[in-house]
Order: structure tokens, then C-alpha cells, then sequence
């Protein structure tokens, strides 16, 4: 597999983002339904949204691990939030998480204006091996 990131200009690297990934000649591709800060026993958590934020972030590299990828092939990004306000306040998290990987992938984020019972983030990937 070959991955090309394209970037035009530099803000966009202070925001843990790229404005495009090309990749040729993919082994599989991997499109992660949105995750959440769901318990293994189906619960929803009710935790502030820097603990929401880190949960869902553990529950996505479980799946793309448990399908035998890597996070660092992770090209997509879409990030759903109930309080913009709330997330940009734990971001730090969320770009860390990306540079502990070495992610370098698109993104969107959008507020919402509600998830699923009590959730605040929820975050669905493509990943390419």
C-alpha cells in the first residue's frame, strides 16, 4: 500500500489533520461504524466529556486492532460531538492519541445536536492496510 497525504498549505498540521490522503494499492479497507464510550456490557457512559472522549478513542483502536489493522493506516476521521465547547476543551487528548499513532488522516467534526442516550463523541474511521 502507498499512502500520499496532500496539504496545500501548514495551518491545518496544528489541527491534527491533513485536507487529503491518497492511497494506491490498498490490501483492505476497513470503514469503522461510529464509536462511542460504550462499556463491553452495551452501557452508555455518563462521564464528562474528557472521559467520553478517551473511551471511545480506546473503543476505536480496539476494533481496528481486533481487524488486525493499525491505527497509523487510520486515512479518515469523522467526529461527531454533542458540545463543541466540551471537546475543544480536552482536544489535547484527541491530538495526542493522533501523534502517539503517527495518524496522519482527514477529518470533519461536526456538533450534533444529540448522540445516542447520554453520549457526547462519537468517532468513525477508514482505515486502509
Amino acid at each position: 500500500m502507498e499512502k500520499k497525504v496532500i496539504n496545500p498549505w501548514e495551518w491545518q498540521d496544528k489541527r491534527s489533520y491533513v485536507q487529503a490522503v491518497e492511497v494506491k494499492n490498498p490490501q483492505g479497507t476497513l470503514y469503522v461504524s461510529g464509536q462511542t464510550a460504550i462499556n463491553a456490557a452495551g452501557i452508555s457512559s455518563n462521564a464528562d466529556m474528557k472521559t467520553q472522549l478517551t473511551e471511545t478513542l480506546a473503543n476505536l483502536e480496539k476494533v481496528v486492532k481486533e481487524a488486525g489493522y493499525d491505527c497509523k493506516n487510520i486515512v479518515r476521521l469523522n467526529v461527531y460531538t454533542t458540545s463543541e465547547a466540551e471537546l475543544f476543551a480536552c482536544f489535547d487528548i484527541f491530538q495526542d492519541w493522533i501523534s502517539r499513532h503517527g495518524i496522519r488522516q482527514t477529518t470533519t467534526l461536526l456538533e450534533v445536536k444529540m448522540l445516542f442516550e447520554t453520549l457526547k463523541v462519537e468517532v468513525e474511521a477508514t482505515v486502509v492496510k
